[in-house]
C-alpha cells in the first residue's frame, strides 16, 4: 500500500480577508512532490482556507491513489484536533467543510499530526501565491508556482548543526579543551582520563575508567548482517541504550570470545573463533588503514586519541538509521540486497513515524542519503517529509548480498549449504552461496562510499539510512576493529548510531543501537 504526506495551509489577509490555501501531496517513501493545489477563495477567515486547504489536499491524494494510506501534516491546530475527533467543530463555516474533508477517504486511510509553521514552508508559499494571483485577478498557475523551488531553498539553506544526535562540533571542542586541562594536572605515569559519549548525545563528558570486571563472552548468539537483528556474545544487549560501557577487568585483559552459535535473521552470523584466524592480525591492520578518511595522506599518519590542538573545524558527522522492519524481520531470515526487497511492515512504518519525530526534535540533520533498496527508501521518506529535505540514493549503501541464502533461515541454510556456511563463518573472504558478496567486499566498497560521502557533505550533519552490515562495518572501521567484531555488536531495526570524521583522518564514535525513540 502507498504512502502519501499531505501538507496544507491556508491564509487570510485581514481575517476575515483576501484568502487562499495551498497543500502539497509528498511521496512517503521517496520525499518527491506529486501534486500541488493552490486557490484564491475570495474573502474568508484563516480557519476556512485552512480547511479548503485540507480537502484539496486529500482530494489529490485520492486521485493519485483512492486506496493509499495519508499521512495529514498541519500547523493548524484547530483543524488537526477537530479531524481527529479530539475537539467538538462549533463554527458553522467549518462543519460542512469538516464533514467534507471527512467524505474523501475513509477514517481508517488517514490520519493527522500537527507540526510548527516553520516545517509548513511548502504549502504555505503555495497559499501566498493563490492570494496574490487573487490580488491581480488571475487564477493561481502551477506552471508559474516557485513555491517547491522556494522550500527547497530554504531547505539546503539549513543552520549548521548545534546539537544532538551525532553532530559531535561542540562536544569535541568541549572534549579536547578538557583534555588539555586534564593533562596539565596529570602525574607523569597517570593515564588520561577517557570520554565516553552521553547516551543519544553527541556531546561527550568525562567518565573514570571503571575497574568492574566485564561479562566473559561465553555463549550467546553473533550476528551478521541483514534484517534481524540477534543478541551480540555475551550479556543480553540493554535495548535503547546507546552507548556501552563494558570496560576490561582489572589487569587489562579481556575475557576470550570462547563458542558462540551464529543466529539468522538476515543476521545470520560468523563463528567467533576458527579457521581464518591466521589471517586476521594482516587484516586487522589493513582495516585501521581504511578507517582513516580521505583527508589523511599516504605521508601523514593520524594522532591517536583526542589532541589538544587547534580546532580542526565541523567534523564529517555520519548519523547511521537502520530501516525499519520489514515481513522478514521478526522471521529471523537472511534480507540483503540479491532477495526480494520487501518494503517495511506495519510496524516498521510505525518505527519510522517514530525515529522521525525524534530526528525532527533534535534539528541537527542537514541532508539524507539512502540505500537504493525499498525499506530504506521508505524509512528515508518518512524522515524526509517530517525534515522537509530530499534524499539523495547512494548505491554504495546497499545491503549485503547473500546469494542462494536470501529469504532462508539460518537453521534452513545450516541444513542446505552446511560447508559453505561454515567456510563462510570461518572467513570474511568467503562468499555465501550462489555468488553473494563477502564481508571483506562489503567492507571494500563501505570505505569507499564512506570517502566520497565524507567528500561530498565535510562539516555536516548527514543521516545514512541503511543496513546492518554496513553500518556494522562503518563502525568497525571507525574503531580499527578486526572483522570478527561485526558479531559482536548488537544493531535494532530504526535504531541510530553516528560516527565523526574529523580533517587529520581520525574517527570517533559517538552513539550506537539508540532506541530510545521507540520505547
Amino acid at each position: 500500500m502507498r504512502e502519501f504526506i499531505v501538507e496544507a495551509d491556508g491564509g487570510s489577509r485581514g481575517n476575515p480577508g483576501p484568502a487562499g490555501y495551498g497543500s502539497v501531496v509528498i511521496d512517503a517513501a521517496t520525499g518527491e512532490t506529486l501534486a500541488e493545489r493552490a486557490e484564491y477563495i475570495g474573502v474568508a477567515t484563516n480557519n476556512v482556507a485552512e480547511y479548503r486547504g485540507l480537502v484539496a489536499g486529500l482530494e489529490a491524494a485520492r486521485d493519485l491513489d483512492a486506496g493509499a494510506r495519508v499521512r495529514v501534516r498541519m500547523d493548524s491546530k484547530l483543524v488537526v484536533e477537530q479531524m481527529s475527533g479530539r475537539w467538538k467543530i462549533k463554527h458553522p463555516d467549518m462543519k460542512p467543510l469538516a464533514a467534507r474533508a471527512a467524505r474523501v477517504l475513509p477514517a481508517s486511510q488517514v490520519t493527522y499530526e500537527w507540526m510548527p509553521r516553520e516545517r509548513n514552508k511548502h504549502a504555505d508559499r503555495l497559499a501566498n501565491e493563490a492570494m496574490d494571483a487573487g490580488k491581480r485577478g488571475e487564477a493561481w498557475s502551477p506552471s508559474a508556482s516557485t513555491a517547491e523551488l522556494n522550500a527547497r531553498a530554504t531547505r539546503s539553506a539549513a543552520p549548521e548543526p548545534t546539537g544532538p544526535p551525532g553532530d559531535a562540533t561542540a562536544g569535541a571542542a568541549k572534549a579536547r579543551a578538557a583534555l588539555a586541562e586534564t593533562r596539565a594536572t596529570e602525574s607523569p605515569g597517570e593515564p588520561a582520563v577517557p570520554y565516553v559519549p552521553r547516551k543519544g548525545r553527541g556531546e561527550l563528558r568525562a567518565q573514570p575508567t571503571s575497574t568492574g570486571s566485564r561479562p566473559t563472552a561465553t555463549g550467546g548468539t553473533p550476528s551478521p548482517g541483514g534484517e534481524a537483528a540477534i543478541p551480540a556474545v555475551g550479556a543480553e544487549p540493554r535495548e535503547g541504550c546507546g552507548e556501552r560501557r563494558d570496560q576490561p577487568p582489572a589487569g587489562g585483559t579481556r575475557p576470550a570470545a570462547t563458542g558462540g552459535t551464529p543466529s539468522p535473521g538476515g543476521e545470520a552470523g560468523k563463528a567467533a573463533a576458527g579457521p581464518g584466524d591466521a589471517g586476521r592480525a594482516e587484516r586487522a591492520g589493513d582495516d585501521q588503514r581504511a578507517a582513516r578518511n580521505v583527508a589523511a595522506t599516504p605521508t601523514t599518519t593520524p594522532a591517536a586519541g583526542w589532541s589538544a590542538s587547534p580546532d580542526m573545524g565541523a567534523p564529517a558527522t555520519f548519523v547511521l538509521l537502520r530501516h525499519g522492519e520489514t515481513p522478514l524481520t521478526p522471521q529471523k531470515r537472511f534480507s540483503g540486497s540479491g532477495g526480494s526487497d520487501p518494503s517495511l511492515s506495519d510496524v516498521g512504518r510505525e518505527q519510522a513515524q517514530r525515529v522521525a519525530a525524534a530526528l525532527a526534535a533534535r534539528g541537527t540533520i542537514q541532508a539524507i542519503v539512502a540505500s537504493p533498496l525499498a525499506r530504506t527508501r521508505e524509512t528515508a521518506g518518512a524522515v524526509a517529509a517530517r525534515l522537509g529535505l530530499d534524499v539523495v540514493i547512494e548505491d554504495g549503501l546497499r545491503e549485503t548480498d547473500f546469494g542462494a541464502w536470501e529469504g532462508l533461515t539460518f537453521g534452513e541454510v545450516r541444513e542446505r549449504h552446511p560447508e559453505d556456511l561454515n567456510t563462510w563463518l570461518a572467513s570474511p573472504e568467503a562468499e555465501p552461496t550462489g555468488g553473494g558478496e563477502s564481508f571483506a567486499a562489503t567492507a571494500h566498497r563501505m570505505a569507499a562510499t564512506r570517502d566520497k560521502l565524507i567528500t561530498a557533505y565535510a562539516g555536516r550533519t548527514v543521516l545514512l539510512v541503511t543496513h546492518v552490515t554496513p553500518i556494522k562495518t562503518l563502525v568497525r572501521l571507525a574503531l580499527g576493529a578486526p572483522p570478527e567484531s561485526l558479531f559482536r555488536m548488537e544493531l535494532s531495526a530504526a535504531s541510530l548510531s553516528a560516527v565523526a570524521y574529523y580533517g587529520d583522518g581520525n574517527a570517533s564514535v559517538r552513539l550506537f543501537n539508540d532506541t530510545s525513540h521507540l520505547r
